[in-house]
């Protein structure tokens, strides 16, 4: 018996209902035009989103959730993401085109995921932005939900030294959401939040990184999570020395150098050649 997500086991007619449903999220609006394309995307930016997804699984940031997008390379109103499947199953025909709107291009009767709002609506205020993954990493979500801030641990996570905000979908939807961002009020509401940082938290949900490419993003979600799970273990031997904003930002500055270097490892790691 398959079952919903947010709601437990589902009924034959609840069933049928979830799989209307779920064809109609793969459809533009009534009355709605389909975005035009801004063409076929390079090459080698596909493959890249490909092998990010394959590196999140392997490096343990992702499982049969989570996502991560690229802008197309010829219009900074389009991006690609993957239809809604696991992230290690992706493959270069899964890859699909949306605007910023996040509406899909050209679905083919493929479904999107429910939250791609959070990929559309942060590339809307985020000019910079090039790539983001949206994550539940297990190490990071306890800081997600507790008062306790998720500080830089090492040079590696320089980039969490600006802070991380976390996110409170009450504060937008009140009480009893299923906490995902499926719309794009909230979509919208997430990137007030995050804001300029480069990770933000969500509380009892996740976590969004963003960064200026694919490599760097995978870096990111990659090394806040394995930064959560230092801190929570110098937790318990006393009380850490984290770095200071100012050893944070030249960490940063010298790590967006470097990540070819991981990027590599990963990538054959993650697709059997390693």
């Amino acid at each position: 018996m398959s079952n919903c997500l947010c709601c437990g086991p589902a009924s034959p007619g609840r069933r049928g209902f979830l799989a209307s449903a779920i064809a109609l999220a793969a459809l533009p609006a009534w009355g709605q035009t389909p975005p035009t394309s801004a063409g076929p995307a390079d090459s080698g930016l596909v493959e890249d989103l490909v092998a990010a997804n394959r590196i999140l699984y392997d490096q343990g940031v992702v499982d049969g959730f989570g996502h991560v997008s690229v802008r197309h390379d010829k219009d900074p109103n389009r991006y690609l993401l993957a239809r809604s499947m696991a992230p290690a199953l992706v493959t270069r025909d899964d890859i699909l085109e949306y605007d910023l709107d996040s509406a899909p291009v050209d679905a083919r009767g493929r479904t999107s995921y429910l939250e791609r709002f959070i990929h559309g609506e942060l590339y809307k205020v985020r000019p910079d932005v090039i790539a983001i993954v949206h994550s539940h990493s297990p190490a990071v979500i306890p800081f997600a939900d507790t008062a306790v801030p998720l500080r830089p641990m090492n040079h590696i996570a320089g980039f969490l030294g600006a802070g991380v905000p976390v996110f409170e979908i009450r504060d937008t939807a009140g009480p009893a959401t299923d906490m995902l961002i499926r719309n794009p009020s909230l979509g919208h509401a997430l990137a007030a939040t995050m804001g300029t940082h480069s990770v933000a938290l969500m509380r009892g949900h996740g976590s969004v990184a963003a960064a200026q490419s694919i490599r760097h993003v995978v870096f990111r979600a990659v090394y806040t999570e394995v930064n959560a799970r230092m801190q929570s273990e110098a937790m318990k031997l006393g009380t850490p020395t984290f770095l200071s904003t100012e050893e944070a930002a030249a960490a940063a500055k010298t790590n967006d150098g470097l990540v070819d270097r991981p990027w590599e490892l990963w990538k054959q790691r993650a697709l059997g050649k390693a």
